[in-house]
């Protein structure tokens, strides 16, 4: 780990990413879990993303689905770590845009998305930890600091504005009907 990491004991950086990763991985899984599953399933999400702008839906939630079970079970796990953080924080980005108009999640604003893909990539920088398949493969120093960082951060921004840009396509709005009179 970088030498500003190696300042804290070791151990009490392990716990604490561990705490992280058990917070952050079955959260983001049983959001993709409840896409796949449960209420309206991909069918439902699909119509709810069409109705924010992604197009086409069905694939949107099906990327979406796939992407929070398999960083949820990455994270958890503590493999790959930082390609964990950057598939969340890619979401988040999504996320975050597509909610960017209110400030808390209750009024259907961005704040948890904020949230969640900051701690990913604090997570992704810091690297699995010691309780980890990374350090159990010895790669968790290889993928942790600035390398975790680029990864969680750069590949995560990447692929969410990249979603953004190929397929955010809202419906033009309505006007208003002063601006319809006028």
């Amino acid at each position: 780990m970088s030498s500003l990491l190696a300042q804290s004991s070791g151990t009490d950086l392990d716990i604490a990413v561990l705490i992280l990763r058990i917070a952050l991985g079955p959260m983001l899984f049983a959001h993709g879990y409840q896409k796949l599953f449960m209420g309206g399933r991909i069918e439902g999400t699909a119509g709810w993303f069409e109705s924010m702008g992604m197009k086409p839906g069905k694939l949107n939630a099906w990327a979406a689905a796939l992407t929070e079970t398999g960083t949820g079970i990455l994270m958890t796990l503590g493999l790959l770590t930082p390609f964990a953080a950057a598939g969340m924080v890619g979401v988040m980005v999504v996320a975050w845009f597509t909610h960017r108009g209110e400030f808390f999640v209750f009024k259907d604003g961005w704040e948890y998305n904020v949230v969640i893909g900051l701690v990913a990539i604090a997570v992704g920088t810091l690297g699995g930890g010691a309780y980890s398949i990374d350090g159990l493969l010895g790669i968790e120093d290889t993928l942790s600091g600035w390398t975790g960082f680029g990864i969680s951060a750069g590949l995560g921004l990447l692929a969410g504005f990249g979603t953004l840009a190929l397929f955010y396509r809202p419906d033009p709005a309505e006007p208003d009907s002063a601006e319809a009179s006028a």
